[in-house]
């Protein structure tokens, strides 16, 4: 193989495909990358066979070929070549010659044989929305995705189609995240998708107007984004029913300025942390919220003046779940709704239903 590429294209495939190469495998071929041309381009995956990202950019193709590349290596030397051009030749028994500018590079590659299938599969159900929208569907339910690996199906994001609506719904036990966005399809449907491929999904650029093209199996799905595909596997199980948890009504209405609120329940946050877990205590009385805290550090108070329908009501909250909520609501103002001092808070947005938040509370002593 013997091929020519724009350093920078090369440079920015090689840095996006490399967050799906494993770092740590007995298995070589999964720490590297596949290099393979096919007629004025070349493709790039990588693939640790849970997710896998795969892109095409174009290049000048004098020999076709294809090669395994360490990833770190290489992703390392293509960012400090000097020149704007790099040219990538191998023999016969897989040593890689970089060249860009004064600088060369000697490497040994591996088989491509060793490098295993991307995904394929029978498609299900493929559905198209916005780049931008489902990101931000993404960013704003994520936070409430569990690390607990003992209940694996909520170590993602339930991806439901219904109603001609799509829902992204992340619970950890602790608090729940619900986006839901109006699309163009008709068909019901629902698969979960791990946190990780979520993560690559926001973490890679595309165009303001670009649109994300989502095929789905049975047990994978496929995230085409311009000229980049991440492969995912699904979790398998069943969901929660989610919308069973949601408490209906309220006894107790407020709303709130979202900077506001968050500002006074950061400042109680001072006085916490892991090793000194103490709840934030909400009073929801007179003309407005009062908040305190007590640790071993201190005590702290602060207050927000605001109307409320409904009750009175005290109850605490773990600082930083609901901070998270807080800080991915993404609008000015807030509704926030209460049940009593054991039921779940419930966040929306002053107009519309675009986001429900629920925060359990900590009981108080």
């Amino acid at each position: 193989m013997k091929v020519t590429f724009d350093r920078s294209e090369l440079a920015t495939a090689v840095s996006n495909v490399q967050r799906a190469v494993s770092t740590k495998n007995t298995i070589p071929a999964l720490e590297g990358i596949l290099i393979k041309t096919d007629g004025n381009k070349a493709m790039l995956a990588g693939y640790d066979l849970e997710i896998g990202i795969r892109t095409e950019i174009p290049a000048t193709v004098i020999e076709e070929g294809e090669i395994i590349l360490s990833a770190k290596l290489f992703s390392d030397m293509v960012k400090r070549l000097p020149d704007n051009t790099v040219t990538l030749e191998t023999d016969d028994k897989l040593v890689t010659y970089i060249h860009s500018g004064v600088a060369d590079y000697q490497i040994i590659g591996m088989s491509s044989y060793e490098f295993p299938e991307l995904p394929t599969f029978d498609v299900i159900e493929r559905f198209s929305i916005e780049t931008a929208t489902l990101k931000n569907m993404i960013k704003q339910t994520s936070y409430a995705i569990s690390d607990n690996m003992s209940k694996p199906i909520y170590t993602g994001s339930l991806f439901e189609l219904k109603a001609g609506y799509l829902n992204v719904v992340s619970i950890d036990g602790f608090r729940m995240a619900v986006r839901k966005e109006k699309i163009e399809t008709d068909i019901n449907f629902s698969f979960i998708v791990p946190g990780k491929s979520l993560s690559e999904i926001l973490k890679l650029n595309s165009g303001e107007e670009s649109i994300v093209q989502v095929v789905v199996g049975k047990k994978h799905a496929a995230f085409n984004i311009e000229n980049y595909t991440i492969f995912s596997r699904l979790i398998e199980g069943k969901f929660i029913e989610y919308e069973g948890t949601v408490p209906k009504g309220a006894a107790t209405k407020l709303r709130v300025k979202t900077k506001e609120i968050t500002a006074a329940v950061e400042r109680m946050s001072l006085l916490t942390n892991d090793k000194m877990q103490s709840p934030v205590r909400v009073i929801v009385a007179d003309e407005g919220i009062k908040l305190h805290c007590t640790t071993v550090v201190g005590k702290a108070s602060d207050y927000v003046e605001l109307t409320f329908e409904g009750d009175e009501v005290e109850i605490g909250f773990n600082n930083k779940y609901l901070l998270d909520a807080l800080k991915n609501a993404e609008t000015d103002e807030l509704l926030f709704e209460f049940n009593g001092p054991l039921k779940p808070l419930k966040i929306l947005p002053v107009e519309g239903d675009s986001f429900i938040f629920l925060v359990v509370p900590m009981r108080l002593v």
